[in-house]
């Protein structure tokens, strides 16, 4: 073989290999592998598993707890409140944290806290307890607002690029099967054995899971601050001021929050304690109506997802799709006809909420720097708890007022509106990055 056609050879080898480099990079990862060929999200998967499952049990219980002792929507919807408010006192710094800090380490020591908190609530006992109950909740979903930046930061560091949706597509569907177990189970529990039971497994739930993350192995990068020197002349604001999209795309679930789902929440206590009553004081009727809307949540993404893969304008897409899906399902919800009709509801209702929910993160993972993605989760998740808290006040206050039905008929139409001003932006943003 000439000198020539020894290099045109190695030519051909070379573009052969980084073509075949190139589809494994665009290669989209299944789920069932991801778990078997990466063992640092399969303990983050397991923790996530495990720490949800208690989640939904203390939702469910801390619930029923403050129907039950003081029979007022309003005193439900400050719980809900709290639930969303607290986070969003702690996320400006829970952000930067995620950043500055070792984000498994961040992991561990808050699902440890919040296990220890946990032993604070079998202390409620009558309506005199109420402000213990508060107060915890506030200290417990206060404490949460640090992990949920860093558990969402820390997704692409044990990922490679054609892993991440895959993961996130996983852990999203995990959060909504857990969502469907954990409130069935928990309800069941708290209707049969009473909601100190429950909190007792909540508690459990978190060290288990603490437990499961300290398996976990960082690479040498994230394992320190490395590339924050750079991050840390980024602001948060000043980054998305220039990177509009990037904040829009940050707003989602707070719209999510206030128009479809924290309100919605609310809402379903009131109509198990009060229209479809099975269990102790509604307690499995409300556990059934978490779970199907899990699964609704779990199964949108994950069917959307065939069509969507990883690319970004059909992901952008969808997520309009998501919010007008989310309209149809309470639609269905208001009329109050029956617990089935109202469980389909909630259950299309969950699949548009779960489809804007999943993506937005998608874009987010794809498009946030890493020296920044922390601050950046933590603004998004301030954002959402924010405007969940206002949304939870708000329809405990006109339930009070007006009763649940006229309120639901009231939200039925909320979801249009972002799911048109994000079409409306996108139509911008393709005229803006095509010039």
């Amino acid at each position: 073989m000439s000198d020539k056609e020894q290099t045109a050879s190695e030519t051909t080898d070379k573009v052969i290999e980084h073509r075949s480099h190139k589809r494994d990079r665009e290669r989209i990862v299944g789920y069932f592998e991801i778990l078997q060929t990466n063992p640092n999200f399969r303990w983050l998967w397991a923790g996530q598993v495990v720490s949800l499952l208690g989640d939904w049990f203390n939702i469910i219980a801390s619930a029923i707890l403050i129907r039950s002792l003081t029979e007022s929507g309003l005193a439900l919807g400050v719980l809900f409140t709290i639930r969303m408010l607290a986070p969003f006192c702690v996320a400006p710094i829970a952000g930067i944290c995620a950043d500055r800090f070792n984000r498994k380490h961040i992991l561990i020591i808050t699902d440890i806290v919040r296990g220890l908190l946990l032993i604070g609530f079998l202390f409620v006992q009558d309506e005199n307890d109420i402000w213990l109950l508060y107060t915890l909740a506030t200290l417990l979903f206060g404490v949460s607002g640090f992990f949920s930046p860093a558990r969402s930061a820390i997704l692409p560091d044990v990922t490679s690029r054609n892993e991440l949706g895959t993961a996130n597509a996983l852990s999203a569907t995990t959060w909504s099967v857990m969502l469907a177990f954990g409130a069935a189970i928990g309800g069941v529990t708290a209707g049969l054995y009473g909601v100190h039971t429950a909190f007792i497994i909540d508690g459990l739930t978190f060290f288990v899971s603490a437990i499961l993350l300290l398996q976990i192995k960082l690479p040498n990068s994230s394992d320190s601050t490395s590339g924050i020197r750079t991050g840390s002349k980024l602001t948060t604001i000043g980054y998305m001021f220039r990177h509009p999209d990037i904040f829009f795309i940050t707003l989602h679930k707070a719209a999510i929050a206030l128009l479809l789902s924290s309100g919605f929440q609310v809402a379903q206590v009131e109509i198990a304690k009060s229209h479809f009553v099975i269990g102790i004081d509604g307690a499995i009727s409300l556990g059934l109506m978490y779970c199907m809307g899990g699964v609704g949540s779990g199964i949108g993404p994950i069917v959307a997802r065939h069509w969507t893969g990883d690319k970004d304008k059909p992901l952008r897409r969808s997520i309009s799709l998501g919010y007008l899906i989310g309209s149809v399902g309470l639609v269905i919800t208001a009329p109050l006809l029956s617990l089935p009709i109202v469980i389909f509801g909630g259950f299309i209702r969950s699949i548009g909420g779960g489809i804007a929910w999943v993506f937005s993160t998608q874009l987010l993972l794809q498009h946030a720097p890493n020296e920044i993605r922390g601050r950046i989760f933590g603004t998004e998740f301030a954002l959402f708890t924010l405007m969940g808290a206002v949304a939870t006040a708000i329809v405990g206050f006109m339930m009070d007022l007006f009763g649940v039905q006229v309120v639901l008929w009231g939200m039925t139409s909320l979801p249009i509106i972002p799911a048109l001003l994000w079409w409306i932006w996108q139509m911008h943003h393709a005229r803006v990055t095509s010039n």
